[in-house]
């Protein structure tokens, strides 16, 4: 954390070449700002994409970035975290780029519970090449690679995330802007892999995926925003909650059958069983809301220090500490 006080603008750089109305825009708005509030230096981040038109967004921050290979951002940013501890990286990949040539750098970053800030702007498409549906697209979507509908099932990146064993998972609306600051702080602040997916939309292609909860209105009705020690009350005003129903969830009204807020379930981010934390990052519409803000959050060794720490304990061991020392530590000959 530096002393010196950072505003947006200070990590701000280019001009944004997305579509008018994508959802990328808001997105980097919300991570200029989180970044201006965490005071982390400029000098200390870097921005590491793959390849779609989220990843283009290494151009767009005053930070280091590396603008890699297709789904080979979190391999990268693996490297990098390893070789400099001390950058705080953020790790921004399209939900074709990041789950699907990606897919398996994604979950063992998870697994191994690198330090890395994992962004996934899911808009349900490949956007950059042309409209093919992608691994979140829903069964029956059409498009260009589909035109009489998938046949497939998609993932829901909660699913992956906790089924990797994660200990952060998160979700926003890109053009929710105060509430996506939050959520990205929360992910920075966290010590392992943070996954933050971002519900955006593509005018192009896609458009009108998360229309649900597109809007402020939108989200009032059919989003619960959780927070941890909170109980999960939603609704216009406030007049909905989720109580435990056998082994799943059921949505209540307040007033109704005598149900009071003490009935309520809370909201506990930190639980290491994650089986109610699931069920609230796989709720849908229209039955239940979608669930918004830190749906888990969980400490855990980092893999990162772990390497470090190894590194530390076995130079220790040795006799030798530079590659001198290392020479000279077998039977040596001089030749004349």
């Amino acid at each position: 954390m530096s002393e010196t006080v950072y505003t947006a603008k200070d990590y701000k750089s280019g001009q944004p070449r997305w579509c008018p109305g994508c959802g990328d825009h808001a997105f980097l708005n919300s991570l200029h700002k989180a970044m201006a509030e965490l005071g982390v230096a400029p000098h200390n981040i870097a921005v590491i994409s793959g390849i779609g038109c989220s990843s283009r967004l290494p151009y767009y921050v005053n930070t280091y970035g590396f603008h890699t290979i297709h789904g080979r951002a979190a391999a990268v940013a693996t490297g990098a975290k390893v070789a400099n501890p001390n950058l705080t990286i953020w790790q921004i990949s399209g939900d074709g780029d990041g789950l699907a040539i990606g897919g398996n750098h994604f979950i063992h970053a998870v697994r191994r519970n690198i330090d890395l800030n994992m962004i996934l702007l899911n808009n349900r498409i490949y956007g950059l090449t042309k409209g093919q549906y992608s691994p979140t697209s829903e069964r029956g979507f059409v498009s260009k690679s589909s035109p009489y509908g998938t046949v497939e099932d998609p993932f829901h990146p909660a699913e992956l995330c906790f089924g990797a064993r994660g200990r952060f998972f998160a979700r926003c609306v890109a053009v929710d802007g105060a509430a996506s600051v939050e959520v990205l702080k929360a992910a920075a602040n966290h010590k392992g892999a943070s996954v933050v997916e971002v519900l955006q939309n593509c005018v192009i292609f896609n458009d009108g995926t998360h229309e649900s909860v597109a809007t402020k209105e939108g989200r009032a009705k059919n989003a619960i925003y959780l927070e941890h020690g909170k109980p999960m009350l939603f609704g216009e005003n406030k007049e909905f909650g989720l109580m435990q129903q056998g082994f799943g969830l059921k949505v209540v009204k307040l007033g109704e059958n005598g149900i009071t807020e003490k009935d309520i379930l809370i909201h506990d981010a930190h639980c290491i069983d994650n089986t109610l934390q699931l069920k609230l990052a796989l709720m849908e519409g229209p039955e239940f809301p979608i669930a918004l803000g830190v749906i888990r959050d969980v400490e855990a060794p980092t893999y990162n220090d772990a390497v470090m720490e190894q590194i530390e304990e076995v130079k220790g061991k040795k006799k030798y500490h530079n590659f001198n020392e290392l020479l000279m530590t077998n039977d040596t000959w001089e030749v004349k």
